[in-house]
């Protein structure tokens, strides 16, 4: 059945591939739906650690002077 969503090849290690087709297996699922579920996780996390990273240098960046207390800002 023709699909217009996006497609990828992707060249994989054997064992990758044999734990990838395990997971889709054991849950019931296409290899396709597996990998695009484990490509999204590692977006996501990707995103996480960004994420921190840009808190960590603005902490680190900031004057502990001009910064609120937990108790100033909620009382």
């Amino acid at each position: 059945m023709p699909t217009l969503q996006p497609r990828v090849n992707v060249v994989m290690d054997p064992i990758v591939y044999k734990n990838l087709l395990g997971l889709a297996k054991k849950e019931k699922t296409s290899l396709s739906s597996k990998a695009n579920d484990l490509i999204k996780l590692a977006l996501e996390i990707y995103e996480d650690v960004y994420w921190d990273n840009k808190a960590q240098e603005r902490e680190e960046n900031s004057k502990k002077s001009s910064m609120l207390t937990h108790k100033e800002v909620w009382g």
